[in-house]
């Protein structure tokens, strides 16, 4: 992937049964063997999926909204502006906490020695 630039008015919205997504690019880069961002709209209550773990690192950035945050064995809010990060192999979830709509951006990062034959979800469907 080279430098650009990628304007949230210029992605397509892609409606989920949670609410919406937009995939900004999923490419392989200069260092990494794969990078991928895409926003999630979650409608209010809605749960993006169920905690998982996957071998990837991601890194979470809240546009607008109010998350609830599973980590492990723990759970913290996270409202506009929160930046998280999950670390590989943690076990991780997020639900949408308030009444309205909550949107974030998912950065995830596949380095090229990432392990992906160890029965995990190397490459978790994205909603």
């Amino acid at each position: 992937m080279n430098s650009a630039i990628f304007n949230w008015a210029a992605m397509a919205v892609a409606p989920t049964k949670v609410g919406e997504c937009r995939n900004f690019f999923d490419s392989a880069t200069r260092t990494l063997a794969r990078m991928e961002c895409h926003a999630t709209t979650l409608r209010g209550g809605e749960r993006a999926h169920e905690p998982h773990r996957h071998a990837d690192e991601e890194m979470i950035f809240v546009k607008e909204g109010e998350l609830e945050v599973t980590i492990n064995d723990r759970t913290e809010p996270a409202t506009t502006g929160a930046v998280f990060f999950f670390a590989s192999m943690d076990l991780h979830g997020l639900r949408n906490a308030g009444p309205g709509p909550a949107t974030y951006y998912v950065l995830r990062i596949f380095p090229h020695d990432l392990p992906t034959s160890q029965g995990i979800f190397s490459n978790a469907k994205k909603i």
